[in-house]
Parts: structure tokens; C-alpha cells; sequence
């Protein structure tokens, strides 16, 4: 069962499509893994529709917090943008999963339709790999796999960290991650993220490197953005 789940805010900007490449992926994923998710993001999509249709008007609570949201804008946004092609009725499906040292992942169907940007898996410290997901842009997100028995050192942000778990489980000091988990962290918290009878694979997405803070690990943070960013 998914215990953690994107906010509110984060799922209405994934509706209107105000989230950055990165993060709307992220939460694409965590939709399609969880049907809580699921079911929040129709009745958002069907409020937005409404008030962008005229059919009745939108509850307002749902608009108070976002009021950015433009809906005659984003309709002329729609309405402008020139239909892309299907790739995959060219190419042909697209594989829905991942191998990385002999074992196999099935990637949700947001991940699956974007498996030709993963890059190569380099290994990290300890039984750690990573590999970049080029989303367009600056946007890069990174799959982190942990085999089990892997801890990471104690660390804090310098920005914002979303974390995925496409497959697994961790723990950290306050909880337990399993399947579908959406994580949201900023530079408030410390923790220790690590595996223990099972590995994990996980997807990440930073907007600033990551700061070790204890022990001998803070020789890393010059150069964290190589491996965590």
C-alpha cells in the first residue's frame, strides 16, 4: 500500500501541466503506480475541463491556492500546440522494462515511453549505480539503484529532492519507502537513506547537489553534483 503521495498543489500543476519536465514525470510516475493518485488527478482534470468549458462552475477552494492558473491561456496553449506524432505506432512498442545487473524492473508507463532518454549506469560508492534520464533541457532526472545492505551518508539539501520508489524498499530515520512511495524533502531535513533485506530502485529528481554532513562523507560535497545531480 502507498502511504506517501504527492500534495495537493503538486497534483493540480501536474493537471495543468505548470510543473517543470522533471517533476512532471515524477508525479506522472507516482500517478500511475497509485490509484488514490489516480482518482484525484480525474476529478481535478474534470474540475479544470468545467471551468475551462463553462459547464458549471469550479469549487473555488481548488483554485485559491493556484492563482496562477489561467484557464483561457492555458486552453489558447492547447489550442495552438501542433499534434506530435506517435512514435511508438513507428517504432514500434517501446520496451516497459529496465535490466541492470542481470535483474529486471518493470517500469511504470510514463518511464516505459521514456526509456530511450536513460543513459548509461555508472557505478557510485559502495553497491550504488545511477543513470540519467534527459527529459529535455536542463531537466535531468536520475534512476539511483541500491542493492540491499547500502547506506547512504547522512545528508541535507541545498535545494529540493523529489524521490520515487519505482521498485523496492528503503528506509530512512522516520519511515519505511515501499513501491509507488513519493518522497518530498528540502534542506530542513537530514536523513540516512539506506536498504536492508531487499534493494531498491529509485528516481530522483534535485534542483541543487546534495550536502553530506557527517564524518569523512563531507569530503564528497565538492563533488556531489557529479554523482547526485
Amino acid at each position: 500500500m502507498i502511504k506517501f503521495h504527492p500534495n495537493e498543489e503538486h497534483l493540480f500543476h501536474y493537471v495543468t501541466g505548470d510543473l517543470s519536465p522533471a517533476m512532471l514525470m515524477m508525479v506522472g510516475t507516482h500517478v500511475d503506480m497509485c490509484p488514490h493518485c489516480q482518482t484525484q488527478v480525474r476529478d481535478m482534470e474534470n474540475t479544470v475541463a468545467n471551468k475551462l468549458f463553462g459547464q458549471e462552475q469550479a469549487p473555488k477552494e481548488l483554485f485559491a491556492a493556484n492563482d496562477s492558473f489561467n484557464g483561457d491561456a492555458m486552453l489558447q496553449q492547447i489550442m495552438s500546440q501542433t499534434p506530435a506524432r506517435d512514435e511508438s505506432r513507428i517504432t514500434g512498442l517501446l520496451a516497459d522494462e529496465l535490466v541492470l545487473e542481470g535483474k529486471r524492473f518493470k517500469l511504470p508507463a510514463t518511464l516505459a515511453r521514456s526509456q530511450h532518454r536513460i543513459g548509461e549506469w555508472h557505478k557510485l560508492i559502495g553497491q550504488m549505480w545511477r543513470a540519467p534520464v534527459q527529459i529535455g533541457g536542463e531537466d535531468v532526472l536520475t534512476f539511483i539503484y541500491m542493492d540491499k545492505g547500502t547506506r547512504v551518508p547522512e545528508h541535507t539539501h541545498k535545494g529540493r529532492e523529489a524521490t520515487l520508489v519505482v521498485n523496492g524498499v528503503f528506509n530512512d530515520e522516520t519511515a519505511e519507502y515501499r513501491d509507488g512511495d513519493f518522497v518530498f524533502l528540502d534542506g530542513s531535513v537530514k536523513h540516512t537513506p539506506e536498504t536492508r533485506d531487499e534493494d531498491c530502485l529509485t528516481l530522483a529528481a534535485l534542483d541543487a547537489p546534495m550536502q553530506f554532513t557527517s564524518g569523512l562523507s563531507r569530503l564528497l560535497n565538492p563533488f556531489s553534483s557529479l554523482f547526485f545531480k
